[in-house]
């Protein structure tokens, strides 16, 4: 399972990658092998400030539908429209070419919750 060092993690298995005063969040290697085939992303949120834990959209598979949440809280800025014509880049490159959405960062103390590597490797081996 990929897991890269240089990304921080939620317990709900999403990824958050740190730069300046913006992030880009997606769902995990390990988020996306539970999904499986990811057919459609919806983000209604954009230029919303939302708190860390509320949703912020929905990811849907072939056989579920899951909502989306919020690792830190922000304002999102821009949704990846390359998922609209290709949710399946998720699938393929999680960590890349899948990302979810760019935020503004609100408070960037709520970074000091987040799991590194080693940590998210132990909550997803529990």
């Amino acid at each position: 399972m990929n897991i890269p060092e240089n990304l921080l993690y939620t317990e709900d298995h999403e990824w958050v990658k740190i730069d300046g005063d913006y992030a880009f969040v997606g769902v995990t290697d390990f988020a996306q092998k539970e999904l499986g085939d990811i057919v459609f992303v919806e983000v209604d949120t954009i230029d919303e400030e939302l708190d860390k834990g509320e949703s912020f959209g929905t990811i849907e598979a072939v056989k579920t539908v899951s909502d989306m949440f919020m690792p830190i809280g922000g304002t999102i800025i821009e949704f990846n429209e390359n998922l609209e014509a290709d949710p399946e880049a998720i699938n393929k490159d999680p960590y890349g070419e899948g990302w979810i959405v760019k935020l503004k960062i609100g408070d960037k103390s709520e970074l000091d919750e987040l799991l590194d590597k080693d940590a998210y490797s132990k909550n997803i081996d529990a």
